[in-house]
């Protein structure tokens, strides 16, 4: 007796629908990333909060995202994706609803940690659900629209930050940053019930792997806190937290290969051994290493180096927004049949906008740079759209759907440890610039530009060895072939 269509993995009925739930939810997590940024001054008006309690609300927030995503991806494995994904969306919903609510400044980091723990819980179980859903063409369509949504929301988040300023006012606009979460929320839960498919668990009692997901937090959480600290711990003992992280993780390392002898660990560390796979997380850390501090350098130069206003600064990065949408979702249509050059082609496009806007920078340090940035960051965003959801595409082709949300989680942790290396990078040449030039930001923006644009080539690297290596496998295969 045949299986009924609907039950077959890949040919669900309502498997967009189910996509767009996801979508909406993932853009939910992903903007509060960096629409915070431009609340800040509003936060510091309206709760009195110090500088270091600012910067635990932005860093927070990161951190707490990135300790969760890999035991997360490997709950809703074991568990059930759509279990995990209601879970994580109902609890960023409360934490909104808590941050919104704050009367200080302790009140408001403690919402945005549970606020990142929770966002740490629902992006594996997106890309696990498109792995689960969606079959050869339809699942690089399926992650081209994941990726049009990383990137609008990552650009579009300070420009909604400034609408919403200005609408609730300096002293009480913070609020409707975390407010606006809450119908949304609410809209993703209800229709997860309806559209995503229940059940696929495995329930392994072992396969949570306690002491793999201690030691691994652990690592994650020795290495991004002296990046995530950067701006407020400024001595160099910080530093020493990073080597005491990596022999963590090289001991998760070790305790994973034991115990993967014996049970089902947390993360099958065979996974790397699939050149797709290893390429694609690397090119994946160093590409948000770069990607991420764009905007967080752009905010900075416009509105504290132009005395921009929140909306106005905002309103700068739509440009990249409105190229990286559309680009993303061809990108994820053709990515199969092009493969990693697609990728390269796309860092190149990157460099080339990025490299533009340095020029502009140059000649023109006016207060109208910000709209003869549009052009360059346009064509950043078009080649932005053709990196992050080709590149997860094809680091995801080969992983079995049973190792899905676990996949996804390692591979969107190293590309939270790639935006924590790339923003503590720029950050410190760009502050540093700006102290040795006595308050310029426009050269201080072209320095960090630069560390930027190093981060995006060595991306480049990475995608031309993958490139060559598969042109290298497709010309020997023939002579492999027995007669």
């Amino acid at each position: 007796m045949g299986t009924p269509r609907a039950h077959v993995e890949g040919s669900d009925p309502r498997r967009w629908k189910a996509l767009t739930v996801c979508l909406v939810a993932g853009f939910m997590t992903l903007l509060d990333v960096s629409i915070v940024n431009v609340a800040l001054p509003s936060i510091r008006v309206g709760l009195h909060a110090p500088p270091s309690d600012l910067q635990w609300v932005v860093s927070g927030y990161a951190l707490a995202f990135g300790l969760v995503l890999v035991p997360a991806g490997r709950f809703g494995d074991t568990h059930g994706r759509r279990s995990a994904f209601v879970f994580g969306v109902v609890l960023f919903t409360l934490a909104s609803m808590v941050a919104g609510a704050a009367q200080g400044s302790t009140w408001l980091v403690i919402a945005r940690v549970v606020q990142g723990a929770a966002g740490g819980v629902i992006n594996p179980q997106v890309s696990g659900l498109i792995q689960q859903l969606f079959r050869g063409a339809e699942r690089g369509r399926a992650f081209g629209l994941l990726g049009a949504t990383i990137g609008v929301s990552t650009a579009i988040g300070p420009l909604l930050g400034g609408l919403l300023i200005q609408f609730g006012g300096q002293q009480e606009g913070w609020r409707y940053v975390f407010y606006v979460n809450i119908p949304i929320g609410v809209l993703a839960i209800v229709l997860a019930y309806r559209y995503i498919p229940g059940g696929g668990a495995r329930r392994l009692r072992e396969d949570m792997d306690p002491v793999g997901v201690a030691l691994l937090a652990g690592g994650i959480f020795l290495v991004l806190l002296p990046l995530v600290e950067g701006q407020r711990w400024h001595g160099p003992a910080r530093w020493l937290l990073v080597p005491a992280g990596l022999i963590v993780l090289a001991g998760y390392t070790a305790w994973e290969r034991w115990y993967g002898r014996r049970h089902q660990p947390m993360v099958d560390l065979s996974l790397f051994q699939r050149r797709s796979y290893a390429l694609g997380a690397l090119l994946g850390l160093l590409y948000f290493g770069g990607f991420t501090a764009i905007f967080f350098i752009l905010t900075q130069y416009l509105q504290e180096g132009l005395h921009y206003t929140a909306l106005h600064a905002g309103l700068a990065s739509t440009a990249f927004a409105l190229g990286a949408a559309p680009s993303a979702a061809l990108g994820g249509r053709i990515v199969t049949r092009i493969g990693r050059r697609l990728v390269a082609l796309g860092l190149v496009l990157i460099t080339v906008g990025l490299t533009a806007l340095d020029l502009i920078v140059r000649v023109m340090p006016t207060p109208r740079v910000g709209w003869a940035m549009a052009l360059p960051l346009f064509v950043a965003g078009i080649g932005s759209g053709l990196v992050v959801s080709p590149n997860q595409t094809l680091t995801l082709s080969e992983v079995p759907v049973a190792k899905a949300g676990t996949a996804g989680g390692v591979l969107q942790t190293g590309q939270r440890i790639g935006a924590s290396i790339g923003i503590a990078a720029v950050g410190s040449a760009f502050f540093s610039q700006v102290a040795s030039t006595h308050g310029d930001y426009a050269p201080a923006f072209r320095h960090a530009l630069l560390v930027n644009i190093a981060f995006i080539l060595a991306a480049f690297l990475v995608a031309l060895v993958d490139v060559l290596a598969e042109r290298r496998t497709r010309t020997l295969a023939p002579a492999r072939t027995p007669p």
